[in-house]
């Protein structure tokens, strides 16, 4: 009796350990995209599908000996730590924010060659075999930048994607010392300018407030660049409360205000689902505080939490 009893007890026991070595080989299953492919996950965490960079250039890499890789090493930790020490004394430093109305505080210039570019990277469609659009930044003889290339539509036959014909332009993340990231603040600002020169078709701008768990990597708010076409430069001033709130694209239906102290990036896309080549020239983008604003939020909010009486 003694001995049944530790046989059918040991037996219970390995039914435990199959059912749960099963079930958490059921979970690994269910949340691999090669199982199921609805939107619905059991666990709240997401991958992020295209977080690498696209390299602009196709430049041949050196081939470095030790020696090469510890001389640049030491440069490196040099530079890293003169700016560390360079951000230690402004934060001792007592100086308040001086901001001048109407006056623009430029961000991002192109008269700087190939250090302006490395500010921004180009992504489309065709990076991801999601299409077959093109697109370049580059700069011109007069020290500005040009987004030109061409937009298609046609969407690949795998039976999988249904829409394509995008392409965008972002500014890398600001980084700090030692490759720490940082957040932009436009806390003083109120609105944002641009002078630009452009095809007479729609951009789409963004600004990015990506954060550190993964439910807000995709919040971003937006508002439309009505350009004009011509030999004429046109100057545009957009007020913050004119951006309305999206998340993966999609408009949602809570909005509010944007925060101006947690931007990490900012971006033009091109996704006017029209075919055909496009041009964009930037000369600068920048921020600037307007006394005659007093708005801080442009579109209408309803009460979603009232009480049904």
């Amino acid at each position: 009796m003694k001995t049944w009893f530790k046989y059918g007890s040991n037996t219970l026991q390995n039914q435990r350990i199959i059912m749960n070595s099963a079930l958490r080989t059921y979970m690994k299953i269910c949340n691999s995209r090669g199982f199921h492919k609805c939107n619905s996950l059991l666990y709240f965490y997401e991958r992020k599908r295209y977080d690498l960079p696209k390299v602009y250039d196709n430049l041949e890499q050196k081939k470095e000996t030790t020696l090469d890789k510890l001389r640049n090493g030491c440069r490196q930790l040099i530079k890293e730590t003169s700016l560390l020490l360079k951000e230690i004394r402004e934060k001792f430093r007592i100086h308040p924010t001086l901001v001048i109305s109407n006056e623009e505080d430029i961000l991002w210039k192109f008269n700087e060659g190939e250090k302006s570019r490395s500010e921004w990277i180009v992504t489309c469609d065709s990076d991801y075999q999601q299409g077959y659009s093109t697109a370049k930044l580059e700069i011109s003889s007069r020290g500005t930048g040009v987004f030109h290339g061409t937009l298609t539509t046609r969407v690949p036959k795998d039976g999988i994607i249904v829409r394509a014909g995008y392409c965008n332009i972002t500014t890398v993340a600001k980084l700090k010392s030692f490759k720490r990231k940082t957040t932009l603040d436009w806390g003083a600002y109120n609105c944002l300018v641009l002078r630009v020169r452009g095809d007479g078709r729609c951009y789409m701008l963004n600004i990015l407030h990506k954060g550190h768990v993964d439910l807000f990597w995709y919040d971003s708010y937006h508002y439309v660049l009505y350009t004009r076409g011509g030999p004429y430069w046109q100057y545009v001033k957009i007020p913050f409360s004119k951006f309305f709130f999206a998340g993966k694209g999609t408009i949602q239906d809570r909005q509010s205000p944007m925060p101006e102290d947690t931007i990490t990036n900012f971006g033009i896309t091109l996704g006017d689902k029209k075919e055909g080549p496009f041009r964009l020239e930037i000369d600068y983008i920048g921020v600037c505080y307007d006394p005659n604003i007093y708005e801080t939020f442009a579109y209408e909010m309803y009460d979603m939490n009232k009480e049904l009486e």
